[in-house]
């Protein structure tokens, strides 16, 4: 038991950490979930709540840093990315384990793909002088993305950074400012549903929440005194490919 938690624990700061550097803590938070024992869809929801005061703490430690980009307003993303979280988080509700389970590796590949390859296709965007996108396109990439992040929080981060610099966001630090704020928002509101549903294992997810406001808040300093950011976007990538193996393999 005590071992169990002693995993949470550090799964929990490192979740936190990440996150808030560069998104896909949920990559070492829900594998450790399920290690412990606890079933496929819990774990996502639990580690889903557990994650929302690293993302709260690290969104504080990145406050100096946002601006407005991109042709949308804050008023309308939070709006877009509240109710796409609701839809999400009721699909994953009425998910079987099992079939959770099969769909999670390709839900990371395709995380890790567009982070990846987000830097050319907005070379590509603004050869053809559309550089930053119209509100529709911003409006449906901005609510598709939050439907993943209320079924799913594992990318979560990787999947907002991406859009955002399809949509034209340039400033890194700004954009991962920004996601954590939607970051935040998504998890409370998927998570409201989750405690609604019963799907969240409570015990463990103090444990991890707990830590991840601690590695979430260390991990917003460190990554704001990150000058190459193309090492940070190296990073990410990294992360995101060897737990999408990773979970192909288990």
């Amino acid at each position: 038991m005590m071992t169990d938690l002693l995993l949470l624990c550090l799964a929990g700061t490192a979740a936190g950490l990440l996150n808030a550097v560069a998104g896909g803590g949920t990559f070492l938070s829900l594998p450790a979930l399920i290690y412990v024992g606890v079933p496929p869809v819990a774990a996502n929801a639990t580690a889903t709540l557990s994650a929302l005061p690293g993302y709260l703490s690290s969104a504080w430690g990145f406050r100096g840093d946002m601006r407005a980009e991109g042709t949308l307003g804050f008023a309308a993303i939070l709006g877009l990315a509240a109710f796409g979280s609701i839809l999400g988080a009721l699909l994953l509700i009425v998910t079987p384990g099992e079939t959770f389970l099969w769909i999670v590796p390709w839900l990371l590949l395709l995380a890790t793909a567009l982070f990846a390859a987000g830097p050319m296709l907005l070379k590509i965007l603004r050869r053809r002088g559309t550089g930053v996108a119209g509100p529709v396109l911003s409006g449906t990439a901005i609510l598709a993305v939050s439907v993943y992040g209320g079924y799913f929080n594992g990318g979560l981060g990787i999947m907002l950074l991406a859009t955002f610099g399809l949509l034209g966001h340039v400033d890194l630090h700004g954009m991962n400012g920004l996601k954590n704020v939607l970051s935040a928002l998504l998890s409370l509101v998927s998570a409201a549903a989750f405690v609604w549903a019963g799907l969240i294992v409570w015990e463990q997810a103090t444990v991890m929440a707990a830590s991840a406001m601690a590695g979430g808040y260390a991990g917003a300093r460190l990554s704001r005194r990150i000058v190459r950011t193309d090492l940070l976007r190296g990073f990410i990538t990294l992360v995101g490919a060897s737990m999408t193996v990773a979970f192909f393999v288990l």
